[in-house]
């Protein structure tokens, strides 16, 4: 078990947000490549698939979307539901590790959901099913296929309850496709490594790494991102060399010898909806003004496509056909629309031979925001 040391650091909120911009590389683009970055920075929020490149856009540089895509194809990046039961983008050296921390949790949303009790079916059948299928599952697999198969295993049509349960909880990962995002609508499975590590070691690695990208964090922090029980994290704590520091939220948790960032030049940047960055505190403050928050945080849990001015929130943005719209909460200076431009540029590139109009089911939003000065950028 390791131990904690003290510290009498006290950290500013400029402190904090600038280093979270560097650790997450919004302060500058790093030179690594596309699985050292999801690495580094990751795990990637995967919930849109255009997000995972839109992110690693913002963090690479130079980067080549080609990179991901045959990443994916090659096996050495996959994704799966993990953090907040979401679709995230990780290492497969690192996919054990994520799911076996966060197991407990997917079993819960999957076998203790009243759309899976409700149908009767035991928890000890079900998995006998997910071992039954995995033979099937060694070819990528729709929903449609998968329940098709059920249906002749079980001999009766599956309940929706159980389709839920085993997304949730069997050892599935999504297959890539020749979509221009590697992930094709509707979402094909396929069979992963059903291999389980100690869930006490894998959830201290998975705080440990948690902080390598988002450090110096509360425990609440911690558990916000994971969905891990403070219970779990503050055990985790205890087992990795973790430094103690103050901070406006409270005790903060850092790795021994982390770099902090103090008052840096920041640049713009565009990120992406549901950028890891805007999720990854209970404080939101760190990134988000709060009179911002209900703007870009909606109800329904979609993050907003944001742009970072001064590294904090100060708009959304949105593509069109060979334009970038930028809609500002408060006036923006001259130097930061020049950046802007710079970085709408360089997105409609990468956008033109993807989607030039990626997000666009999303667009319902854009007349409902309160809005000091709307920008377009143009590249026809």
């Amino acid at each position: 078990m390791q131990h904690s040391s003290e510290t009498t650091v006290t950290l500013t909120p400029t402190q904090l947000n600038r280093t979270t911009l560097l650790r997450q590389g919004l302060l500058r683009r790093s030179t690594i490549t596309t699985a050292e970055a999801v690495r580094r920075f990751g795990p990637l929020q995967s919930q849109s698939a255009a997000s995972t490149y839109l992110a690693l856009w913002n963090r690479v540089s130079d980067f080549d979307p080609v990179r991901l895509d045959e990443a994916y194809r090659s096996a050495s990046l996959v994704k799966a539901s993990l953090l907040r039961l979401t679709l995230h983008t990780v290492h497969a050296d690192d996919l054990a590790v994520y799911r076996s921390a966060m197991l407990p949790n997917l079993r819960g949303a999957g076998f203790g959901d009243r759309r899976f009790t409700s149908t009767g079916m035991t928890v000890e059948r079900a998995e006998h099913l997910t071992e039954q299928l995995a033979e099937f599952l060694a070819e990528p697999r729709t929903r449609r296929e998968i329940e098709a198969e059920l249906t002749r295993l079980m001999g009766d049509n599956p309940a929706p309850g159980l389709w839920r349960a085993l997304r949730f909880t069997a050892p599935w990962r999504h297959h890539h496709g020749d979509h221009p995002w590697s992930f094709s609508d509707p979402a094909r499975f396929v069979v992963h490594d059903a291999e389980t590590i100690d869930r006490v070691e894998a959830t201290a690695r998975v705080v440990r790494r948690y902080l390598e990208a988002f450090g110096p964090a509360t425990r609440r922090d911690i558990g916000q991102f994971t969905i891990l029980r403070l219970a779990a994290v503050d055990d985790a704590l205890d087992r990795i060399d973790v430094v103690r520091l103050d901070g406006p939220s409270g005790q903060l948790f850092d790795l021994p010898d982390r770099p902090i960032a103090d008052h840096m030049p920041t640049p713009a940047r565009l990120l992406p909806m549901w950028d890891n960055t805007l999720l990854a505190y209970a404080d939101r403050t760190r990134l988000i003004p709060e009179e911002y928050r209900r703007h870009v945080l909606r109800r329904n849990g979609d993050v907003l496509p944001c742009l970072l001015v001064d590294g904090h929130v100060a708009g959304v943005w949105r593509a069109l056909e060979e334009t970038i719209e930028i809609a500002a909460f408060a006036d923006l200076a001259e130097r930061t629309v020049d950046e802007l431009e710079a970085e709408a540029m360089s997105l409609n590139g990468l956008l033109a031979d993807r989607d030039p109009t990626v997000y666009r089911r999303h667009h319902h939003w854009w007349e409902q925001l309160p809005v000091e000065s709307r920008i377009t950028f143009s590249f026809a």
